[in-house]
């Protein structure tokens, strides 16, 4: 069969499946705040930062407090870098906070307050890449991008080439496959300024002045390939039976070869990890400061001091051994999470 006949036939399966995620995805999709244009598109990029690595059930009351708090970017942006570090809590990775904050600030001062809508500005923002930009351009603008995270390259490479994806940096084979199936056009786009959606995130003091409620068929197709295998065709135990692409799966067509093979390293141990110790400092140093505002608030005096920092002898005893504590300490400072006193007490940034 000649190339432009493959070509063809892939395109005719994909819009078949296509159609049959779109229905699935009507009835099927989480209902997170940040979808189905309830959000800005700030308040989608802050969703997609939040969720890197981290699973988007425990984002939500993190993000709804945060956008109550920070609704745009300017609004972080002057927000006190203890403050944000904080509100990021137990969501891993601290330094993204201040990433994110890094992003307000560039957003506020260049691009008055709005978010670009090309690639090539949204790439050069402070911790925003080709996922995280791609997935704004798809979810708030709905322009038609590729979006590639594991998720849909597990989906995409089960269904169309019925072989398990592997892990890793996306290959370039994948990148042309996601390319390659992603819907058209679809219908034109709602003038700019105007919504069919209803912000339901008003009454928790969210920003909702949505330019437009994205329905191209790439923006859906994204979502819906994404959402299927998160909650579906997940890594190590696919739900088979209740995949609306049961009939068109070329994996499960050929017995799932290689399930769960994915992993390209050994799963990394979490406990006397520096990760570890890098999280009870901060934790520690989060608390302080939530107890040295409520000292001041209430005119009492906090056993950290009004500043929230936390003597080195009570940092001594957060874990035994001394040298990985002042490795971790030293890294902390080095990505601007935390502020060594001259007395030797820690305490989050101040500014």
């Amino acid at each position: 069969m000649s190339e432009r006949g493959t070509e063809e036939q892939l395109r005719n399966r994909a819009a078949a499946v296509y159609r049959r995620l779109a229905a699935w995805w009507e009835l099927n999709a989480r209902d997170l705040p940040w979808r189905f244009g309830r959000a800005t598109p700030w308040g989608v990029l802050v969703s997609e930062v939040m969720s890197q690595q981290t699973q988007m059930s425990r984002v939500v009351p993190y993000w709804m407090d945060w956008m109550r708090v920070w609704p745009d970017a300017a609004a972080l942006a002057e927000a006190p870098t203890a403050e944000v570090i904080t509100a990021w809590g137990r969501l891993g990775y601290p330094r993204r906070a201040l990433r994110l904050q890094e992003c307000a600030r560039v957003v506020a001062e260049q691009y008055g307050n709005e978010l670009p809508r090309t690639y090539e500005e949204l790439v050069a923002l402070p911790g925003v890449g080709d996922y995280t930009a791609s997935a704004v351009l798809s979810f708030a603008f709905g322009e038609r991008i590729a979006v590639i995270d594991t998720n849909i390259r597990r989906v995409l490479s089960r269904v169309f080439l019925g072989v398990e994806s592997r892990g890793g940096a996306a290959s370039r084979a994948e990148r042309e496959l996601a390319a390659r199936v992603l819907p058209g056009e679809g219908r034109e786009r709602e003038a700019p300024g105007s919504s069919s959606g209803v912000c339901a995130n008003a009454d928790a003091g969210v920003a909702c002045n949505v330019r437009h409620v994205p329905h191209e068929p790439s923006a859906i197709w994204n979502q819906a390939v994404m959402e299927l295998g998160a909650t579906v065709c997940t890594a190590q135990a696919p739900q088979c039976g209740d995949c609306p692409l049961r009939d068109m799966c070329a994996f499960l067509a050929a017995g799932l070869p290689g399930l769960g093979e994915s992993r390209t390293r050994p799963r990394q141990r979490f406990q006397g990890t520096d990760r570890q110790v890098r999280g009870i400092v901060l934790n520690a140093l989060r608390r302080s400061a939530v107890q040295a505002a409520r000292g001041v608030a209430g005119g009492q005096s906090s056993g950290a001091g009004a500043s929230g920092a936390v003597p080195r002898s009570r940092i001594e005893r957060l874990w035994p051994d001394q040298v990985q504590l002042d490795a971790c300490i030293a890294s902390l400072d080095e990505d601007g999470l935390l502020e060594m006193m001259p007395d030797g007490s820690l305490r989050l940034p101040v500014g």
